[in-house]
């Protein structure tokens, strides 16, 4: 019974594999390709060309060290690994995959092939990277939101804390922006955010964070500054001396009219920002920002246009 079932076994599993929508593999103990399903069509086109190929080629650099590594335990133990990693095709683009490699061994039980089943997750992958971009970044800077910065704050705090350097925190407040708004419409001040959003981060390490606070105002966190207070509040000065001069160099607005007619406005804006250190948990995440937001005012009230340290301690 079992020599008659065989034969209808192996037809039976063929259909299941080449009429699947999955990615069925056999490779090698070497990697190399022996057989590929005709679904892999839809990633490389030529299936029959793949044979003898390196399965590694197209896997993205920075995931090709965890797939050798994970191909190479499963041939040495037959232990099978769940991975997520990405294939780069010949036209450049990403495609995320989730694969599972089962090792085939011989009759005395010697390692003969490795077979791998694998998925394309790509639109799940961009679906999720779409829902947490709404959760964590504002739509129309790119730049982080309030709850990412709250996140991005307490790490800092807790890197403060670990290396007893001191951080600091700026508020930024846009000078007379409402008058932009108020003159030429809200589309227009939605061109200039991101324009600020870019010239902050330029002036940033890339520990550094640039949120989008609400409205006109922008958060930055600097990270690792100084063991000593003066030197700090210098080096933090020093940064937010270049970011106040850099908002104030003149803008390049272009948009359209209602009348189709493209527009450009050379236009003009300043900032005032607030500056408070930190160090450690020596206060909260509440009251830094208030810090910032009591230096930002100061800076207001003084002209504009201008930096001013929150100078009580906290």
């Amino acid at each position: 019974m079992a020599d008659a079932s065989e034969p209808r076994s192996e037809e039976f599993f063929r259909t299941i594999v080449e009429n699947g929508e999955d990615f069925f593999a056999v490779l090698d103990l070497e990697g190399r390709r022996l057989y590929n399903s005709p679904s892999y069509a839809k990633l490389f086109g030529d299936v029959e060309g793949m044979k003898g190929s390196d399965s590694f080629a197209e896997i993205h650099p920075d995931d090709l060290e965890l797939v050798k590594r994970a191909f190479g335990e499963t041939v040495q133990t037959g232990r099978s690994y769940r991975l997520n990693f990405r294939f780069v095709l010949a036209n450049g683009s990403i495609r995320y995959m989730e694969s599972c490699g089962a090792l085939i061994r011989n009759s005395q039980g010697l390692a003969l092939r490795v077979a791998v089943v694998s998925r394309d997750i790509t639109e799940r992958i961009e679906k999720e990277q779409e829902i947490y971009n709404l959760a964590f970044y504002d739509t129309l800077t790119q730049l982080p939101n309030r709850r990412l910065l709250s996140d991005r704050l307490d790490q800092a705090m807790a890197t403060s804390k670990r290396s007893g350097r001191y951080g600091a925190l700026m508020l930024l407040d846009l000078d007379n922006f409402k008058s932009l708004n108020d003159t030429h419409g809200h589309t227009v001040g939605d061109l200039l955010l991101p324009e600020v959003g870019r010239r902050i981060t330029s002036c940033l390490r890339e520990m550094d964070t640039v949120a989008r606070f609400g409205g006109d105002e922008f958060v930055l966190v600097l990270c690792e500054l100084d063991k000593d207070k003066a030197r700090s509040a210098v080096r933090s000065g020093i940064v937010a001396e270049k970011i106040r001069a850099i908002l104030a160099e003149p803008y390049e607005l272009k948009f359209q009219r209602e009348n189709s007619i493209e527009t450009t406005i050379d236009y003009h804006c300043t900032a005032s920002i607030g500056v408070v250190l930190f160090i450690n948990h020596e206060t909260s995440r509440e009251d830094i920002l208030n810090g910032a937001d009591l230096a930002m005012y100061q800076a207001k009230a003084a002209g504009r246009n201008l930096i001013r340290f929150y100078d009580s301690k906290i």
